[in-house]
């Protein structure tokens, strides 16, 4: 890995502040950063059979519906604030890599976005996965992902088992309509989901103060 004492990378985020990456604070964004942040990073290298491609600001809105709706006494606030925040360091970053180059970006990555996550966790005062949390997470993670594989990139679904590995049968129903609405599957502009994703974070954001 190599010395980042004295190397910066600085972004300056839709607010006026600026973030660097390599030596983040709780403090170097605002709620609305974050959100435009997620709206304009893609999931699929932002690869779409339609219009648009899916935002990680949309994803996160799925991953947090499956997650509610495979816990029948509800998800406590907290709970539900660690699964929207889930991939909260792609914003930050810019960038959502595609799992399978994940192995070959080194550890330099890794660690820059760990310590994005670390202060993402630290300034909404959320508490990391027990095991058991963790694979619930993951089950609604990859579930989302057979799902948006066939639905949003165009994969066929004995695709998405076959080639890109994924365990899980894709949904047909999305979770996100009964909510909001509109054509399933299909991605949201930018602004639409910088604003639904916001939202939600406040709403969440609300019921733990």
């Amino acid at each position: 890995m190599m010395n980042t004492d004295n190397v910066r990378a600085w972004v300056r985020l839709p607010s006026g502040k600026r973030l660097d990456l390599l030596s983040p604070t709780a403090f170097d964004w605002d709620d609305e950063d974050l959100a435009i942040g997620l709206a304009r990073t893609y999931r699929w290298g932002g690869h779409s059979a339609w219009p648009l491609p899916l935002s990680v600001a949309q994803h996160s809105l799925t991953v947090l519906a499956l997650c509610r709706e495979a816990a029948p006494s509800g998800l406590a606030p907290h709970a539900e604030l660690r699964e929207l925040l889930h991939d909260a360091d792609e914003g930050l970053l810019g960038f959502d890599a595609l799992s399978v180059i994940k192995p070959f970006l080194g550890d330099g990555f890794h660690a820059l976005a760990s310590r994005l996550q670390d202060v993402v966790f630290q300034r909404y005062g959320i508490q990391y996965w027990t095991p058991a949390e963790k694979e619930t997470h993951k089950r609604a993670d990859r579930i989302a992902a057979a799902s948006e594989a066939l639905h949003v990139a165009g994969w066929k679904k004995e695709e998405v088992k076959q080639v890109l590995k994924i365990p899980f049968k894709p949904l047909d129903a999305d979770p996100l309509l009964p909510v909001y609405g509109g054509t399933p599957w299909e991605p949201w502009a930018p602004d639409m989901a910088a604003e639904r994703f916001l939202k939600e974070l406040q709403r969440i954001q609300k019921k733990i103060l």
